[in-house]
């Protein structure tokens, strides 16, 4: 006698052994089981900047300020954007987050008459200054962007 199989049970056995081989992978790949705590933090993933490890901050301006250490005062909620304010002992920030990445580039073209240099990521951007964001973004990804201001250049200096 032949069984017959149909599709739907396929699909439900594959996707049942692509389940059990990524479990087994993890386990597998879990550690050595030493309780070496100095080798266990050298290769902790949460130790690999944001921008080695390719990562960059979701659009949550609570999730963003936590992983720059910042307890957020949330000061604009609004559909367009949320804004918030950070003061740490590194310096005080604005995290800025919206809901599409049209919003934020409104936003930047409307900041572009004031100038200065920003840390933008996906659907957010941090106003801080420029020493600041060069030390944030290993923790949050993202590029620094120079906006131009509008008015004439200053004077060189001499």
């Amino acid at each position: 006698m032949s069984q017959r199989i149909d599709r739907g049970s396929i699909g439900r056995i594959a996707t049942a052994a692509g389940s059990l081989g990524l479990l087994l992978l993890a386990t597998a790949c879990g550690g050595s089981g030493s309780d070496d705590a100095g080798t266990a933090a050298k290769s902790s993933p949460t130790n690999v900047s944001a921008t080695v490890a390719g990562v960059v901050a979701p659009a949550k301006v609570e999730v963003i300020a936590d992983l720059t250490g910042c307890k957020v005062k949330i000061r604009t909620d609004a559909d367009e954007l949320r804004e918030g304010v950070c003061h740490t002992k590194k310096g005080d920030y604005l995290i800025t987050t919206f809901p599409q990445e049209k919003y934020k580039l409104t936003w930047l073209d409307a900041a572009a008459v004031y100038g200065g240099k920003y840390l933008v990521g996906p659907r957010w951007v941090v106003s801080a200054k420029p020493a600041l964001l060069e030390r944030l973004r290993p923790q949050l990804g993202g590029k620094i962007q120079q906006l131009r201001g509008v008015g004439p250049a200053p004077a060189p200096t001499e």
